[in-house]
Formats: structure tokens, sequence, C-alpha cells
């Protein structure tokens, strides 16, 4: 049944999605995209929906060049989830108790940490199997040290930026605490580079507006830079270390809500297998159809050979561990999640208090005004998405919330 090719583009569309499915504002950013003289391919996921510059949901092939807002402001950002030694009977009924613990462990919303989080006192498992900690203090003096080579526009943020190291943010991030249908718990995330990440971000896309390649395009938040000059260097130079942040940040979060939990259930002497963690806003150099080329994924997971991945639902639906088939049809490439099908605004229109409550039952998480953009109907159906991708990615698991976190 997929993919199917997008009608009326210059460059090869395929998506994994029917063109009556997709709103009609998102086809036509599609095929404005599809234009650009540098795009070799893209390849649309079942989660597409419209975004700025690019969709949201698409994986976007380009020979010598890369638009920045098709990569976001959240650069980096991305999933991050460990499974635990705990099932489903070592928890209580009630489970607000380890809800606050996590959000007095992990600053949500626009809340920092009073001081930056020490990585040396990370901890990790007793048996060896989540080197977590280990890892984030590999290379870590070495990556802060790199903050001095960023644009000039952001070094007065370096303070923040360590103090929101290992913080959650807002909108559709979380933290929640899962049950496979096996009944083992697991610990899932999802964040990206927060303020430093979207500064870097924003200053790249005003200055590649600026650049004569790009003075007659059909939508200015397309403008690219270009291989071989110098502001495609300070761009790809940012990027990267915003990518490594947002990974970074997740690998903090997440050793930070082990401990939480850890410190709920003591007496258990809780164990972490390996942590899966993956981006889903990112560039990436890699070899399509025999060449190379730089792949930006908006909103959509590399689903290389064996490749694991996490595509979460909605804070009252299931969420999956998937690992990739390595169709090269996709670019290699898989949805980041169930995608939205309103926005924000149509949300808080539409729904109600006491719809959220309704449609969280059974997950300890907020349940006011502040997170009625958030509510599950405000999403697509996150089993059709998978369904629909079944040459891309093999279902390892599946994960039912029972407590979410949000900023």
């Amino acid at each position: 049944m997929f993919p199917v090719e997008l009608r009326g583009t210059k460059a090869q569309t395929l998506m994994w999605a029917h063109e009556h499915e997709v709103e009609p504002a998102a086809l036509q950013q599609l095929r404005t995209l599809a234009q650009l003289e540098w795009v070799y391919g893209v390849r649309v996921m079942p989660d597409v929906h419209l975004g700025k510059g690019a969709t949201v949901g698409s994986v976007i092939a380009m020979q010598d060049a890369v638009a920045p807002a098709a990569v976001g402001v959240d650069i980096g950002c991305g999933m991050e989830a460990v499974k635990t030694s705990l099932t489903a009977s070592d928890l209580p009924d009630n489970l607000h108790s380890l809800r606050s613990r996590i959000e007095a462990a992990v600053p949500v919303g626009f809340n920092a940490h009073k001081e930056p989080v020490k990585v040396t006192r990370l901890q990790t498992d007793v048996h060896g199997r989540r080197a977590t900690g280990a890892t984030l203090r590999s290379g870590w003096s070495a990556f802060w040290s790199r903050f001095g080579d960023l644009d000039p526009a952001v070094q007065q943020r370096e303070s923040k930026a360590h103090k929101q190291m290992g913080t959650l943010g807002g909108g559709n991030h979380f933290i929640e605490v899962c049950l496979d249908t096996e009944q083992h718990v697991w610990i899932l995330l999802h964040s990206g580079s927060r303020n430093i990440g979207k500064e870097l971000a924003e200053r790249h896309i005003a200055v590649a507006r600026t650049l004569p390649q790009n003075r007659d395009l059909p939508d200015r938040d397309l403008a690219v830079f270009l291989s071989g000059t110098p502001e495609m260097d300070a761009y790809r130079r940012d990027l990267t270390w915003a990518q490594e942040y947002a990974a970074r940040n997740r690998a903090v979060m997440l050793d930070l809500v082990c401990g939480a939990v850890r410190d709920e259930f003591e007496p258990l002497a809780v164990r972490f297998d390996e942590p899966i963690s993956c981006h889903h806003n990112y560039v990436s150099e890699e070899i399509v159809d025999g060449m190379p080329m730089l792949v930006t994924r908006k909103g959509a997971v590399r689903a290389g050979a064996g490749d694991l991945a996490l595509i979460p639902g909605s804070m009252g639906t299931r969420s999956y561990v998937v690992r990739g088939k390595g169709n090269p049809a996709s670019f290699q490439s898989a949805s980041h999640g169930a995608g939205r099908r309103m926005s924000r605004n149509a949300a808080k229109r539409q729904f109600t208090v006491a719809d959220l409550v309704a449609q969280t039952d059974g997950v300890e998480s907020r349940k006011d005004a502040g997170v009625i953009d958030e509510i599950p109907a405000a999403y697509k159906d996150i089993d059709a998405v998978i369904a629909a991708q079944s040459d891309l990615v093999d279902v390892v698991a599946t994960l039912r919330q029972v407590l979410c976190v949000k900023g």
C-alpha cells in the first residue's frame, strides 16, 4: 500500500500516508520544499503535519545544502527510554508520590536547576548494565570547552545552558513511567536542546535569509546554506554541538529520573537495562542511492537495519519501541510519534479540562487547563501510524503509560 508518490513535485516525494489524510497546507508545504534545486528527494512519514519552514514528519535529502528551518528550532529533539527491573506488581495504586519525586528531580517548563548538575555524582547500575553516568562523564569537559566556538550571539548564555542541562521544557516534552505488555516497567522521556538550541537555530535561520541564493525562494523559511561556505561551516559546527547537547540533556534527565525511581523503591534495589536513545530533529551525512547527501529529519527517526528507536503516542495512549528494517525507499527513516491532527489553539478551543480528565483516565498526570493542548484527541491514532509503516519498522515493545510528567 505504501509508499505513494505525491503528485506535482519536482523532486521525488514518497509518502507513507494518503493525500486525503494530510491537511492541504502541509501538502503544499511539501510541494514547495520539493521544488528547491538542492533537494534530491523527500520522504513523508505517517505522522506528517504542517510545520514552520518544513513539514513535521519529513525526511529531506539535499546535495551540498541544508535548510536550517527544515531542522527546526529544537535541534536534536528526541527520545530516551530504559527498561527497569520493576514490574506492575511493584507499583502502588497511587503514583502521585513518584510523580512528585520525579518533578523534584527534573525541572520542567521554563525552570532550570539552581546549580549545574554534577555529572560526577550520577550513578550507574550496580550490575553495570546502565552506563549512563559513565558515558556522560566521558567527554564532558571537552564538550563544554567547545561552547566558546559557538556563534558570538549566544556566548552570554553559557551559564543558562549549564543550568538547563537535565531539564524537560514544556509543550510536547514529557517524562513517563510505562508498562509493556509483559508488565515490565519502563521510563520514557522526550526533550531536546532547550533554549540554547533554539537561540542557535534562530540565529542561523536569520543569517540564511540574507544570503544571495535565497533571494527568490517561494518560502523564506526554506533558506539554505551551501557546502563550502563559511556560513554552512558555522551552522554545521553549532548544529553538531546542539545535537550533542540534546543527547546529553536526555541522558542527564534519564539518570535523574532513574535516581528518583531507585529512591522511591529503595528496598527493591531497582536495576536498569541499557538505554535506547534517538534524535528526531537533526541532520546527518548519509549515502542515498549511492551518493553522499545531507539528510534532514524533522519529526522522523533513523530506521536503519537493526536501529532501535522510540515512537510515542500521546499522554493517554501507547508508545512503541521499534527496530528499523533499513528500507531505502524511506531513506531508512520512520515516524517520530503520532503527529498532531489539530493545532494547539484548536485543541484549546475544542476541549475542556473534563475532556482531558476522561482521556487520561488511569494516568497519574497533570489534569488542568495548562495541558489541554496536549490532550490525546489532538493527536493522530498512534496505532494507525505504526500500522502504516510496517515496511519500515518492527515493533519490539508496546508501552502504556501509567504516569506522565509535563511542563
